[in-house]
């Protein structure tokens, strides 16, 4: 049985603060993203998708800066319960347009059969793909007053941290990707992040974590 497609006026709203901080989030990773459109209005939201929008109309395609070829989709699923169908016209859309990383935004779960394609998809690095219950975004995680600044280190940063302080990267501090701050910044297992923190005594230290 299909769903009824149309949105409420309150769903419209909650989508606009979705969108925004999708945008943020975006930027944050080193994504190309507008001032116009970090800055849209809710009356501005509504002109560019029209007032009979669908969740299927809010595809997002950015670049990072410096790499043309660095690109990401952000995919938001009709359905409540996203079903496999789903997740194969997202990978078919990201396969023909040679984009391998995606955020798939979810009204509520997916189930077992279109969760196992991600999870087999992710292991295999054929293409990455993360997902964020809308409910996960209608605030900014890192607009809280106490978030430090977080930023994943190269594979050649990594390695040079390592060597600098002759430590493993198990021997570093943890933090689980499932972490809302990682997830924010897009962490993968197995990557450093270099975190930020402002000290009223000592300006700012450095600390980093290795992402599990």
């Amino acid at each position: 049985m299909c769903e009824n497609m149309s949105l409420s006026e309150e769903e419209i709203r909650m989508l606009f603060r979705v969108n925004k901080t999708l945008n943020h989030m975006l930027k944050d990773r080193g994504y190309i993203v507008t001032d116009a459109e970090l800055e849209m209005t809710q009356e501005q939201f509504i002109d560019q998708y029209g007032e009979n929008m669908e969740r299927k109309d809010l595809v997002i395609l950015k670049t990072k800066k410096n790499d043309e070829s660095d690109k990401i989709f952000v995919f938001f699923l009709q359905e409540t319960k996203v079903k496999m169908v789903g997740i194969k016209a997202c990978f078919e859309r990201m396969v023909a347009q040679n984009v391998f990383r995606a955020i798939l935004v979810v009204r509520k779960d997916m189930n077992r059969f279109a969760l196992s394609a991600v999870t087999d998809a992710n292991s295999k690095r054929i293409l990455y793909l993360e997902s964020f219950k809308e409910t996960e975004l209608l605030m900014n995680v890192k607009e809280h007053a106490f978030v430090p600044g977080h930023i994943a280190l190269t594979t050649e940063e990594k390695n040079a941290l390592l060597e600098k302080y002759t430590v493993q990267e198990n021997q570093l501090p943890r933090i689980q990707y499932t972490d809302p701050i990682a997830k924010y910044y897009g962490l993968k297992r197995g990557e450093v992040v270099k975190i930020i923190r402002n000290s009223e005594t000592s300006g700012r230290y450095v600390t980093y974590r290795f992402v599990i």
